[in-house]
C-alpha cells in the first residue's frame, strides 16, 4: 500500500491494513479500550466541563477519536518516510510499544477535563494513571507496565503547550490533538452563540488531510473557506508542532478555498 493511501488522508486508523509498524500489540490495545467501559465512561464525562459549563470545543467522545485516528495515521506516515522513534527504544521497550504509547496516550490524554478544563493535562495525569494501573498488567509484565506507563504519562503532560515533548511519540500524540481543527469540533459553542475566536477560527477550517510529502515524510494539507482559519493554523497547530522533535518531517499547506470575493488570506506553509 501507498504510503499516500495511509488512513484516509489521516482520517481513520484500519487495524487490518498493512502498516510500516508491528501492529498486533497496537491493535489488541486498541480493541481493549474500545470495550472498557470505564475508558468509554470518561468519554463523555470529561466533555461536561469544556462545553456544557465552559462553551468551550469539544474534548469527549469524537474529539478523542479524531485525535487518536491522527496520532496513528501521523505515526505510520513518519515510520513509512523512515524517521526514527525514542520513547520505547530508551526505555529498552519495543518497537511494538511506540504505537500502544501514542495510541493510550492519545486515548486519556483529556479525562482531567472531568476536573476542570483550566490546567486540565495536570489533573489528567493521575487519573491516567490508575487507568493504566489496571490495563497495562493484561498486556505487559511489572517492569514493562512501569516503562509504558512513565511513557504515556509523558506524552499526556506534554500534550500541553507549556511542556516540552521528549519523545517522538509525545510529539505524535501534540500535533494529532492540534490536527483536530476542522469546522464540526466547535459546532456546539458555535450554535449556542460562541463567537470566540477559537469557535470561528475552526469554523473556517473545511478538511485537513496527510499524506506522504515529496521532500518530507508528512505532507499536512489544510484547506479553509475563511481568513479566520488563520489562527488555527498560525497560532494553535504552529505552537503545538514547535519543539515537537517532529516539526522538521512535517509539511504544513492551508490554502483558502474561497470562490468569489477579495481574500485575505490565499496560502500558508509552515
Amino acid at each position: 500500500m501507498s504510503t499516500a493511501d495511509r488512513g484516509n488522508g489521516g482520517r481513520t486508523y484500519d487495524p487490518d491494513a498493512e502498516h510500516a509498524f508491528p501492529d498486533e500489540r497496537l491493535n489488541e490495545v486498541l480493541a481493549y479500550m474500545d470495550r472498557d467501559e470505564e475508558i468509554q465512561t470518561y468519554l463523555d464525562a470529561q466533555n461536561v466541563n469544556p462545553v456544557d459549563r465552559k462553551g468551550y470545543n469539544d474534548h469527549g467522545r469524537k474529539h478523542i477519536a479524531i485525535v487518536r485516528n491522527r496520532a496513528l495515521c501521523l505515526y505510520d506516515l513518519l515510520k513509512a518516510g523512515g524517521v526514527e522513534f525514542n520513547g520505547a527504544s530508551q526505555q529498552d521497550l519495543d518497537e511494538a510499544d511506540e504505537g500502544v504509547i501514542i495510541a493510550l496516550a492519545a486515548q486519556l490524554h483529556d479525562i482531567g477535563h472531568v476536573v476542570h478544563r483550566d490546567e486540565h493535562p495536570y489533573y489528567s495525569i493521575p487519573l491516567a494513571a490508575d487507568v493504566l494501573d489496571r490495563i497495562l498488567p493484561e498486556f505487559y509484565d511489572l517492569a514493562d507496565c512501569v516503562r509504558v506507563k512513565g511513557e504515556v504519562l509523558h506524552a499526556i503532560l506534554c500534550h500541553h503547550t507549556e511542556e516540552q515533548p521528549l519523545t517522538r511519540e509525545a510529539g505524535v500524540v501534540r500535533v494529532a490533538d492540534a490536527l483536530d481543527m476542522e469546522r464540526g469540533r466547535s459546532r456546539i459553542p458555535y450554535e449556542k452563540g460562541g463567537r470566540g475566536i477559537n469557535t470561528l477560527s475552526s469554523q473556517a477550517i473545511q478538511t485537513v488531510t496527510l499524506r506522504e510529502g515529496d521532500s518530507f515524510p508528512v505532507l499536512v494539507e489544510i484547506e479553509m473557506t475563511d481568513a479566520a482559519g488563520v489562527y488555527q493554523v498560525d497560532e494553535l497547530l504552529k505552537s503545538k508542532l514547535h519543539d515537537s522533535l517532529i516539526e522538521d518531517d512535517i509539511r504544513i499547506v492551508a490554502i483558502n478555498v474561497h470562490e468569489g470575493g477579495d481574500r485575505l488570506v490565499e496560502r500558508i506553509e509552515l
